[in-house]
């Protein structure tokens, strides 16, 4: 049993470190094999936490498998959503880098995996690297324009232009179910708010708008758009 479970460890992380959309991919094949036999892998359920806001980060973190969102604790307690990750994506290294404790939350939305690497070696592989730290970089400045344009979103934008983008976003994110309408992330309403930057009622209100527009349909936690382009002239209008 023991056996079989390093064995599925190993795939795991194997997958990651050879998968083209990660960090990874650029690094030879002897800092590959180095990274394997350092990198640990660990399961969470839904609902489980990744890491927590205030926590000093563990090292890099990829997510391998599953959907995470990654949150802000605000005033009362209620949740600033501001980033969703999907495989093979990191969460957690900009804290990581800058050498602080996480200012948000990583909550698995569905059964995840991630693996992770010590900053010792990911600093290590950074210094005798230069395409794995450009690597890096880039994601740094495409996270730093997403956050970006997320600001102008939720502070310019009006309830329904908001909600129009966070589902736009969720479906560039995530995509479709095989029906190629149904966005394949099944958010509670209330993380549908967070996500937006407004209360759970108005999210329920301007999704059932949006439903009776025939711009979406509702099924439970399943949304399908159904007019895609109606949803974008939404969004763009604000």
């Amino acid at each position: 049993m023991i056996e079989n479970e390093r064995k599925s460890r190993e795939k795991i992380c194997r997958e990651v470190v050879d998968n083209t959309n990660s960090l990874f991919n650029v690094l030879g094949k002897d800092d590959k094999e180095y990274l394997m036999k350092n990198m640990t892998c660990s399961f969470f359920k839904r609902g489980e936490y990744i890491y927590k806001e205030g926590e000093r980060p563990l090292g890099l973190v990829c997510l391998s498998e599953g959907k995470v969102k990654i949150f802000k604790e605000g005033i009362g307690g209620r949740e600033q959503i501001v980033r969703m990750a999907k495989p093979v994506g990191f969460i957690g290294y900009r804290a990581l880098f800058a050498e602080e404790n996480n200012i948000a939350s990583a909550v698995a939305i569905e059964d995840s995996i991630t693996c992770t690497v010590s900053y010792e070696i990911v600093l290590k592989l950074i210094k005798s690297n230069p395409e794995f730290s450009l690597n890096i970089i880039r994601s740094l400045c495409t996270e730093l324009g997403f956050s970006n344009n997320r600001t102008i979103t939720l502070t310019q934008k009006h309830i329904r232009g908001r909600l129009a983008e966070s589902l736009i976003f969720l479906k560039d994110t995530y995509g479709y179910e095989d029906d190629d309408c149904t966005i394949k992330v099944y958010l509670s309403r209330e993380d549908i708010a967070n996500l937006s930057n407004m209360t759970t009622s108005n999210a329920i209100r301007t999704l059932s708008t949006f439903a009776s527009e025939g711009v979406i349909a509702i099924n439970g936690r399943r949304i399908k758009i159904i007019d895609k382009l109606k949803l974008d002239r939404i969004s763009k209008l604000g």
